[in-house]
């Protein structure tokens, strides 16, 4: 067989595949100075890491310290049914993880596993957007086993971010026709409800650069942060964080931090790196560290499936 023939016989099966989103740990002396600090160590977690099933890629990290333990709840898209399920990794320090298995898996699309705990208990709300609605579920065994609860909101929301602040619970969600540009904010007096849209809302219209919520809402030094992603020209560009300077259940305002993203890839052009989520916890020197998922857009040839 001639080259161009062979070319013709092999070219079918053979596709350039994109390598996506890892998990990698920055520190600094602010969530908002973040540096990776330990490149030969990073990323501590790949697709590769995930034993249980075939990942294409993982992303979304939540952190939750707890005694001496560190754990981390991740998105993992699954290869054959390109749906996302939850997983788990553990830690001793926070900087090296050992992936451990798949903690929640629904019917339909799961990622953005926000964890936090309250009143004595741990609870989650995924992103379960394809299902319609924003779903609370509470763990049976912590880590590793999660029970639904109910659903908090109707509605396609995207990367639901939940906090409490000042007796209230209050919940960032992307909800727009498009998936783009538009926030909401909600608030509850109760974690089960009932949830009502904020008169203010949607706090932020018609900006895809800093509406798409990108982390777990700051709070340190009595000061409230919403982190966000700018998802155009494409999705997962950078990240932008803003000061809530009001909030009560009639008003609401930000400011920027800083005049520019607090995190973006350090390369630019069509194969630019990206970051799209952190969560950042403070330690006990008083130090940050935070889960970071990178996308170095790297290419490579894999055979078609």
């Amino acid at each position: 067989m001639n080259l161009a023939g062979l070319k013709k016989a092999v070219l079918p099966f053979l596709k350039l595949r994109k390598t996506t989103w890892d998990i990698e740990i920055y520190r600094g002396p602010s969530p908002f100075a973040l540096r990776n600090m330990d490149p030969a160590l990073n990323p501590v977690l790949t697709a590769g890491s995930v034993t249980d099933v075939t990942a294409e890629f993982i992303a979304d990290p939540f952190m939750f310290r707890e005694n001496d333990g560190w754990f981390m709840f991740f998105e993992t898209l699954v290869r054959d049914t390109n749906k996302g399920v939850i997983c788990l990794a553990t830690s001793t320090d926070g900087l090296s993880w050992a992936y451990r298995k798949v903690i929640l898996e629904e019917p339909f699309h799961l990622s953005y596993p926000y964890v936090f705990a309250w009143e004595g208990a741990h609870y989650m709300i995924p992103e379960s957007a394809q299902a319609g609605a924003v779903r609370l579920y509470r763990a049976t065994e912590f880590p590793s086993t999660w029970a639904f609860v109910g659903e908090l909101l109707q509605g396609a929301h995207r990367d639901p971010s939940i906090f409490r602040r000042d007796g209230m619970w209050w919940m960032f969600s992307e909800n727009s026709g498009d998936g783009r540009g538009t926030l909401r904010l909600y608030f509850a007096a109760e974690l089960s409800g009932p949830w009502q849209e904020h008169p203010a809302s949607p706090v932020v219209d018609g900006n895809p650069h800093i509406t798409r919520p990108g982390g777990r809402v700051l709070q340190f030094g009595g000061r409230t942060y919403r982190i966000t992603q700018d998802t155009y020209p494409d999705y997962g560009m950078r990240l932008f964080a803003f000061e809530i300077t009001s909030l009560t259940v009639t008003s609401y305002s930000e400011e920027q931090v800083g005049d520019g993203p607090i995190l973006a890839g350090e390369r630019t052009g069509p194969l630019a790196d990206r970051i799209h989520h952190m969560d950042a916890s403070q330690l006990d020197d008083g130090t940050w560290i935070a889960a970071i998922d990178h996308s170095r857009r790297r290419w490579q040839i894999g055979l078609n499936r």
